[in-house]
């Protein structure tokens, strides 16, 4: 995640005019650099092994076929996120049998709602959990979000992307952005503070 990601060596910009100019090993390298990263959000954002690898080659495949239109305005990587989110969300589109929510739904952003009694977190998790049980924890707490809360979060605080980059990727303004952002952190303190509660520990600073 992060430029801790970033590969020595690895200039993006210089394999997009290669692969762009039919440069097939250029385009296959850009491939390699980003499909963990591509296939862990997809996985987040559909919740499944075999949605996450098809939302992973269809993105691919959509990048390489219109990869005239990436006109460099934003980095490659975020242009790769806007394909596969809409891939993923795609996804929950069809698995979904009933329509009654929207996965888009519209937001009151009123402060009034956004105030939860969220209990004071002091101790240290690793006291009472595992790291392994601790990611479970967290990972189904962030599976039970919204997807529109849901994607939101795993672009910016799971992969890092900044604000504006998760914005442009999801095309929002950056105020809808951070709306569901403070929403998504929200209902997690509150599902991670019901979590910890049930086995009757004292909740504790995690986000």
């Amino acid at each position: 995640m992060g430029t801790s990601s970033i590969t020595p060596g690895f200039d993006e910009s210089a394999l997009v005019a290669r692969a762009k100019s039919g440069d097939m090993d250029a385009f296959s390298e850009l491939v390699t650099h980003y499909e963990r990263r591509v296939f862990r959000m997809a996985k987040q954002i559909t919740q499944n092994d075999d949605d996450a690898e098809d939302v992973l080659q269809e993105t691919f495949l959509k990048a390489y076929t219109h990869l005239d239109n990436f006109q460099g305005n934003s980095k490659f990587y975020t242009w790769l996120v806007r394909i596969a989110v809409n891939e993923a969300l795609m996804k929950l589109r069809k698995r979904r049998s009933d329509k009654t929510v929207p996965l888009d739904e519209p937001i009151n952003t009123g402060e009034d709602e956004m105030v939860r009694e969220i209990a004071v977190w002091d101790e240290n998790p690793e006291e009472s959990y595992s790291r392994e049980e601790l990611g479970t924890v967290l990972n189904e707490a962030i599976q039970s979000l919204k997807p529109a809360y849901r994607t939101v979060f795993v672009l910016r605080d799971i992969e890092e992307l900044s604000i504006e980059e998760t914005a442009e990727a999801l095309k929002l303004s950056i105020s809808a952005v951070k709306s569901r952002l403070l929403r998504a952190r929200l209902q997690l303190r509150e599902k991670l503070t019901r979590q910890f509660k049930k086995k009757g520990d004292d909740a504790f600073a995690y986000l």
